[in-house]
């Protein structure tokens, strides 16, 4: 059977023209030979899956195959592009001892039509022209040696050299053996026992990534909320993996070599009976392991999302926060003008045991929604988070109130002796707010230092820091005035 390239009419029709790279070509392919045995998805009984919040997945390929007695090659294909050959491990499940490689080559030469008419330079091509005659389609063909290409074909037909001849199609006899549809990896194999065997080949590769995206739902009194948590991965390594066994590890990694044989190790113990969850997470190392628990299909080019976990009837805190800052202290271009602060709106919950949670969260965004008084979900902000463990609490800014209004002012300053000092600081908060809320005000102070009165209770939260809680009623406003006493 002879292999075919068909390309557009006139792909070459002059000395400078090229093969038209946007051209769609068809390949029928030859029968194969003996020694271009390989192995395919078609084999393929059991894949594992590992993929790293880095950009890495450890791949665990697992093929029954047919293995010729002494020394052979096999071709390992449907691999992904991204394969990073140095971490290909290879070995018969079956008999692990009776199976050695020889040599491990990575083939990435892939099929082009401009690559494969420069294999053929030195040999001999079948031209396809058509033309019309009398309403039917007629095809010439013409043997004609490559002789050249550099830039457009040179050809030698009969005793002439003939450039710039169109041709409607190429017909090649055979696919170099250098030459590969597909990136394959290619083992020198001593078998010294059975025919059949299970063989394994697992190998790192990259453009496989995992991100976690939650989504919190926050009831209209801002006390309970739900949190829904998925797994986002993306597949850009150039091939599927059908039915895998799907992990994902969290955790920012140093040394993957140091992660990779743990993996490997874990992947080679047989899997206990999950628990009815539709993920399961466990400590290794100093990172966190979650498997899906069920079979899962990535195809290549594909972002696919794992529901992770849900949680229901969380308990939420809704905070109001003003961070005073030390250039806050005084108004330099309007004397005795109050400066405006930011009011800061953040969501509180802690991951702890009860309604879903109380496992690690890996690293992600969280995107709040509230329902209006329609009924209507509204998205109102969204924030990152950093992997965090059970037990830990977790703040969502979600943006900066609308209603609620600070100013500062300094109302006094006193050198009372060397290096000591007495300031009095008055902080206004409005509410325009139908409901009443709760505002904390951090307050910067250098040097040793002691408050001396204050209009709300305070808490030294740093050697550095005061924080007030300040209330303020509905449609209202509120003063905090404070006095302290500083030694620089």
């Amino acid at each position: 059977m002879t292999l075919k390239v068909w390309t557009a009419a006139a792909a070459i029709v002059a000395a400078s023209v090229t093969l038209p790279r946007h051209t769609p070509v068809a390949i029928a392919h030859a029968e194969p030979r003996d020694q271009d045995r390989g192995t395919t998805l078609d084999d393929q009984v059991e894949l594992g899956l590992t993929v790293y919040n880095s950009d890495i997945a450890l791949v665990r390929d697992v093929r029954m195959l047919n293995l010729a007695r002494g020394t052979s090659d096999l071709k390992f294909m449907d691999i992904a592009a991204t394969v990073n050959p140095a971490t290909v491990h290879f070995r018969s499940l079956t008999e692990p001892g009776r199976v050695n490689v020889l040599e491990q080559n990575y083939e990435y030469d892939l099929l082009e039509p401009e690559k494969l008419l420069r294999k053929y330079v030195g040999r001999d091509v079948t031209l396809v022209r058509t033309r019309q005659q009398d309403g039917s389609t007629m095809e010439e063909e013409t043997k004609a040696r490559l002789l050249s290409y550099n830039g457009a074909p040179v050809w030698q037909i009969g005793g002439e050299i003939v450039t710039g001849m169109r041709a409607d199609s190429m017909r090649f006899p055979e696919l170099p053996a250098s030459l590969y549809s597909r990136p394959t990896l290619v083992w020198t194999l001593d078998n010294t026992g059975a025919a059949r065997h299970r063989v394994e080949a697992s190998y790192l590769a990259g453009k496989l990534s995992w991100s976690s995206d939650y989504v919190l739902r926050v009831a209209r009194d801002d006390r309970t909320a739900d949190l829904d948590g998925w797994v986002t991965l993306t597949n850009g390594s150039g091939t599927a993996f059908r039915n895998a066994r799907l992990q994902l590890v969290a955790g920012d990694l140093h040394r993957v070599r140091q992660v990779l044989n743990k993996v490997m190790a874990d992947e080679m113990r047989a899997a206990a009976p999950a628990p009815p969850s539709s993920m399961v997470q466990e400590n290794f190392s100093d990172y966190h392991l979650y498997t899906v628990n069920r079979k899962t299909t990535i195809n290549n080019s594909q972002t696919k999302q794992v529901s992770m976990l849900e949680g229901a009837g969380v308990p939420v805190k809704k905070r109001y926060v003003v961070d005073g800052q030390s250039f806050y202290y005084r108004n330099a271009q309007h004397p005795g003008a109050p400066l405006k602060d930011v009011v800061q709106v953040y969501y509180q919950f802690r991951n702890e045991d009860g309604h879903g949670l109380g496992v690690p969260m890996p690293a992600g965004v969280v995107r709040v929604y509230q329902e209006d008084s329609h009924g209507d979900t509204q998205f109102v902000g969204e924030d990152r988070i950093d992997h965090t463990p059970k037990g830990e609490t977790l703040n969502l800014k979600i943006g900066d109130a609308f209603d609620v209004i600070a100013e500062r002012k300094q109302t006094d300053f006193q050198k009372i002796a060397t290096n000591v000092y007495e300031v009095a600081y008055e902080i206004t908060l409005r509410n325009h707010k139908a409901v009443p809320i709760g505002v904390e005000v951090n307050e910067p102070i250098g040097g040793t230092w002691r408050i001396l009165t204050s209009s709300h209770e305070w808490t030294k939260t740093d050697a550095w820091a005061a924080q007030f809680q300040v209330p303020v009623a509905a449609d209202g406003a509120a003063v905090l005035k404070y006095r302290v006493r500083v030694t620089y």
